[in-house]
């Protein structure tokens, strides 16, 4: 099996045995019946993914490659907050009428902030950095800006990125590593989607960096599942894994901004049956 179904199988395994049940509990969420949305939960989940040996890509079931990497793109490189820009239609219950989900995710990554070096975004500092200055250990992001939380749609789950640079005995190129920090999961519909763009976009960041890629380290505050999942998570657990795939970049882009979702393509992909209809909590 993939090493990406060994820690979500564990993971589930974990959350539905030894979790926490909030049902009864004051929540937020509600099924779109009106129903309140429990949920399963564990604190302080930590999945660590050695991007440098394997693709972690979930077996299992089908994680479409090309619209996680679209909403990453959507967030990183287009810096956009309205889904008119996005192809992937998971956002839509947070828009407004012109479509726009308030200052969150994408416009964050767009607000620039005046530097010594000059005027730059947080992306275009961190690529800025990793080039210049890759041994500094404030390289990192946040989306989570409270001053503008009033004004967000939905509050960030996956708000934060640090990038950390070492070396290896042998090799001839830097190693890029990072911690995607996430306040809040929802296992099924989310996590191996989460965990593929985020691997997704360390490649591209490697890339155009002149590094190889290293270790994904997913830290997750609160990793559920949902009441309504719990019977589709148990029969996803129960399949049969596969080999992960293996991962391909288009080699002849060294421009960020110049990658599309066309550049990303898995091969040899096996999975399991898609589990189609998830109900999502909102």
């Amino acid at each position: 099996m993939s090493k990406a179904d060994e820690i979500f199988i564990s993971m589930c395994k974990d959350i539905l045995e030894n979790g926490t049940s909030t049902e009864g509990q004051k929540v937020r969420p509600h099924w779109p019946d009106g129903a309140s949305a429990y949920t399963i939960k564990k604190f302080g989940v930590v999945n660590r993914y050695d991007l440098s040996k394997e693709f972690p890509a979930l077996t299992l079931r089908k994680t479409g490659i090309k619209s996680c990497t679209d909403e990453i793109l959507w967030i990183w490189q287009r810096k956009s907050n309205n889904i008119h820009d996005l192809k992937p239609h998971i956002w839509d219950e947070w828009a407004d009428e012109t479509g726009s989900i308030g200052k969150a995710y994408g416009y964050q990554m767009g607000v620039k902030y005046h530097y010594a070096e000059g005027d730059m975004d947080q992306v275009d500092r961190v690529l800025y950095d990793l080039k210049h200055n890759p041994f500094s250990r404030r390289i990192m992001t946040n989306m989570y800006v409270m001053s503008d939380l009033s004004e967000m749609h939905l509050y960030p789950c996956a708000y934060s990125m640090t990038f950390n640079v070492t070396e290896k005995p042998g090799h001839d190129k830097l190693i890029l590593n990072a911690i995607l920090n996430q306040r809040s999961n929802d296992v099924l519909a989310a996590n191996s989607w989460n965990v593929m763009q985020y691997a997704v976009l360390m490649h591209m960041i490697a890339q155009v960096c002149d590094m190889e890629v290293g270790e994904l380290v997913h830290v997750i505050a609160d990793a559920h599942i949902y009441d309504r999942h719990v019977p589709l998570i148990k029969e996803l657990i129960s399949r049969t894994p596969y080999p992960a795939p293996i991962f391909h970049l288009n080699p002849d882009i060294h421009d960020f901004y110049e990658f599309t979702a066309d550049d990303v393509s898995l091969e040899n992909y096996v999975t399991g049956p898609q589990i189609k209809d998830i109900p999502i909590a909102v």
